[in-house]
């Protein structure tokens, strides 16, 4: 037996036999990993430049590699390279191949033009582009290339020009799907970078809005972009952020959710310390309060730091409607959530132990639909609310045309069959779907938190009755101000209390009186509005 185990194999891990420098290892040759380029420099031979790039492109049948010759002077070869599908073909043919085959101007005060003086002329006078920047750099020029961007090598010249051409199909604005509003802004944010940073741009023209872009994926090259107000947002909180960023060293960053796990500042925590949205009107309203916004390329979600607990019954509507009214509504969320987290709980816990705490005639209405349940109360809830998180997940995952219906018929049978069959009671039934319809009115994203939160409760409430319910609410609660977000407590302004900041919490005064900004956040300039807007109260006419 043993020497049959010996003959197995271990899998190896990839590259873990390799040495550098011999093959299969990832830096065995230039491009792999994103460990930069060994060895490989840009000469004066556009051949020799042009025979490295195929070498690194080899197999890349979207790379476009086309030579010829410069107008001005047919002995100086050119050499434009792009990758089909990320380039605007139109630019490329009308403003850059025509412009210096065809169009080139003739040189001024009658100087010849020669190798030596041909990379000055094309770069001052040859390109009808926008952007240009030169380069010396391989791994510059290479990312270039893989980004969108035209290269321009000129023959007798040890260097580049990287000419802005970025153009790809892309989805187009639409309105947000996660957080709907029936009054306010309906776009939200594509998986375009530079499309979503020209949108806060329009809704914050401001030169001190400052947008500072990085790439992290040491494959992928993902530009991130780390968006901050300068005068309003904390220079050490956009330190830190930058901070955080920058020690990441990962091979991928294909979605916001890659770098919110890795920055974020309680990792074993149920609860989420970074904001995510893709309402440019929610980016932008963080951002003026001082808040550093993160924005990844080919995903429509940002991030936002610091986050506070507070943000889970505010959506971006409370602000665009008047304020008595959405006062109201946010008590009614602060109901929700509590049912979304106790009301499975709180029901195993009373009809278990606390008898005493329901009127007779509802006990006795809830113990005669009970007679024929064969299970207890807390295994029946369990059962139906992992039923209505199989129905709720399915919902998701199914086609958009199918999915309600699906879920809705799905959970109407289940019940109903459940209810008939003896397996579960009637009173059940209401206490999960009550508590499924109060986990909708807050966002997606916040109401996992609460939806993982229940069922410890559930077992609490199960096996201690109402004592175990609120000790494990007290254990939430302690945990919650534990908790910071790159060093904000978590349950600001709540705890610790910050009067001026309660203006805008369990409930929205008007704007008028909400003259300054969060204290944690918005410290460098506090006041964002001049004293007495309140609107003067109507003079009576003694005519």
């Amino acid at each position: 037996m043993a020497a049959f185990f010996s003959k197995i194999r271990r899998p190896r891990r990839l590259n873990a036999a390799k040495k550098p420098g011999q093959p299969g290892h990832q830096n065995s040759r230039p491009g792999n990993s994103g460990q930069g380029y060994p060895g490989l420099t840009l000469s004066t031979g556009i051949e020799d430049n042009l025979r490295n790039l195929k070498e690194i492109f080899s197999n890349c049948d979207d790379i476009v590699m086309r030579e010829f010759l410069f107008a001005q002077r047919e002995q100086i070869k050119l050499a434009l390279i792009y990758i089909d599908g990320l380039t605007d073909k139109n630019l490329v043919s009308d403003q850059i191949m025509r412009a210096l085959s065809l169009e080139v101007p003739v040189a001024t005060n009658k100087t010849a033009i020669t190798k030596e003086n041909a990379w000055h002329y094309i770069k001052m006078r040859g390109l009808c582009a926008h952007q240009i920047q030169e380069t010396q750099q391989p791994e510059e020029l290479i990312n270039a290339i893989l980004s969108g961007d035209c290269v321009l090598l000129v023959d007798g010249h040890a260097r580049a020009l990287i000419i802005g051409s970025r153009a790809w199909a892309a989805r187009s604005i639409g309105e947000s799907k996660t957080e709907t509003v029936i009054r306010g802004p309906r776009e939200s944010f594509v998986e375009t970078l530079r499309t979503n940073t020209s949108m806060l741009r329009r809704k914050i023209k401001n030169p001190n809005l400052k947008i500072e872009t990085l790439q992290l994926g040491e494959v992928t090259k993902t530009d991130i972009a780390v968006i901050y107000l300068k005068g309003i947002a904390k220079q050490e909180l956009v330190q830190e952020v930058k901070k955080r960023l920058a020690g990441i060293k990962i091979d991928a960053v294909l979605e916001s959710g890659y770098i919110e796990e890795l920055i974020q500042d309680h990792p074993y925590s149920v609860f989420p310390t970074l904001a995510h949205t893709d309402r440019p009107d929610r980016v932008a309203a963080h951002l003026l309060e001082g808040r550093v916004a993160i924005m990844v390329d080919g995903t429509p979600v940002v991030l936002v730091a610091p986050y506070l607990f507070i943000e889970t019954i505010q959506t971006p509507e409370d602000y665009y409607e008047r304020s008595f009214f959405m006062s109201g509504v946010r008590m009614l969320r602060i109901f929700c959530l509590l049912i979304a987290l106790t009301l499975p709980s709180f029901y195993i816990a009373i009809v278990s132990f606390h008898h005493e705490m329901l009127p007779t005639p509802l006990l006795l209405s809830i113990a005669a639909q009970r007679e024929a349940v064969p299970f207890p109360v807390f295994a029946e809830a369990l059962i139906m609310e992992l039923a209505f998180e199989i129905i709720r997940e399915a919902g998701i995952r199914l086609p958009r045309d199918v999915g309600q219906a699906v879920s809705l018929v799905a959970a109407l049978i289940i019940g109903q069959a459940a209810v008939q069959a003896g397996l579960v009671a009637g009173a059940t039934i209401i206490v999960v779907a009550l508590t499924a319809m109060a986990s909708f009115t807050v966002y997606y994203s916040s109401s996992i938190t609460f939806r993982l939160l229940r069922f410890p409760l559930m077992f609490l409430g199960a096996s201690f009755g109402l004592f175990g319910l609120v000790a494990g609410i007290i254990v939430i609660v302690v945990h919650m101000a534990s908790l910071r977000s790159f060093g904000v407590p978590y349950l600001a302004p709540l705890g610790p209390i910050i009067a001026e900041n309660l203006k805008d919490t369990a409930i929205r005064v008007p704007w008028w009186a909400m003259n300054k900004r969060p204290y944690f956040t918005g410290q460098n300039n506090p006041r964002r509005e001049a004293p007495g807007m309140k609107s003067p109260s109507p003079q009576p006419n003694n005519e």
